[in-house]
């Protein structure tokens, strides 16, 4: 399984609206609203790679109010 960790920062206030449209995404195993830097953090699976890269660039990425994101992929074997 290919894992990624996607970091987000959206519009102010419109935090619930982006946590509402990850929790509906197939691959989308896990999101939290965080403080800090970032204003989410979502947790990503596929078997496949290439549907996992899918998932960030033309869903996560495109969706409105996402300002931008830093996506951290998993080496496969080091878990």
């Amino acid at each position: 399984m290919q894992t990624a960790y996607i970091l987000i920062n959206c519009e102010l206030g419109k935090e619930e609206i982006i946590l509402d449209s990850l929790k509906h995404m197939e691959s989308v195993k896990e999101v939290h609203g965080t403080f800090g830097a970032y204003d989410i953090i979502a947790k990503i699976e596929n078997s496949d790679r290439d549907k996992l890269r899918e998932t960030i660039t033309w869903n996560i990425r495109k969706l409105q109010h996402v300002r931008s994101t830093l996506a951290l992929m998993g080496i496969e074997g080091q878990s």
